[in-house]
């Protein structure tokens, strides 16, 4: 394939096989823009599903992704308020996604990847860090081998405070971003570029994000 131009309508033939990249483009629009309707704005699905109506605050639009319009106790009313916990669920959510990957990541490599743990499943696979010799991650002392619960805690606390701190006063991969989705080179494949989906992506996110809380 050769000369191809990205700025017009333009097919690529493989054998007998024509894609036409503007037709695809149009899909995935088409797609984005079908699931902006469902989770945003005033039809958007809600809590209740069709008795919802009179029992959503007026506060909550359908703006933001994941609103299903319930607050019962009116914890978000105030704007700043409802900001502040807008950034603290997401970034709990991503926290916790990491986690419940964490969790299973060691059974997986023991079953299927052949890899040695003193204790893969996940309740009991930290503990090891009390045992004498102390825990070695992902099975290899050549990686961390872990001996001290504090020196732990510490390390964790200052490496999380200083990815926290960049993510909010900027840092050296670009100054002025959004501190909840920065993009640029937070997205290296350039998976948000569209906006429809964009606004998908945040759905699947904070939908998996609050199960994986809620699993951890």
């Amino acid at each position: 394939i050769a000369n191809i131009s990205f700025r017009n309508m333009c097919s690529m033939q493989f054998g007998n096989v024509t894609i036409q990249r503007s037709a695809v483009v149009n899909v995935a629009r088409n797609v984005g823009a079908k699931a902006a309707d469902e989770w945003y704005g005033p039809n958007r699905a809600k809590w209740l599903g069709p008795y919802s109506d009179g029992a959503v605050p007026s506060y909550l639009t359908g703006e933001f992704p994941g609103d299903y319009g319930w607050d019962t106790a009116g914890l978000s009313a105030d704007p700043e308020t409802f900001k502040k916990y807008r950034e603290t669920e997401l970034i709990h959510a991503r926290f916790a996604m990491l986690g419940a990957l964490g969790c299973v990541t060691p059974e997986l490599l023991a079953k299927y990847g052949g890899v040695s743990f003193g204790e893969s499943v996940w309740f009991r696979a930290g503990a090891q860090i009390f045992q004498e010799g102390g825990l070695d991650y992902l099975g290899s002392p050549a990686l961390i081998h872990a001996q001290s619960i504090g020196a732990i805690v510490i390390s964790q606390v200052v490496l999380m405070g200083l990815v926290e701190g960049y993510r909010v006063n900027g840092g050296p991969a670009g100054e002025g971003l959004d501190s909840l989705y920065p993009g640029e080179s937070f997205d290296p494949l350039g998976l948000a570029d569209d906006p429809d989906t964009f606004a998908e992506l945040k759905i699947k996110e904070i939908k998996n994000g609050r199960l994986a809380m809620f699993s951890m």
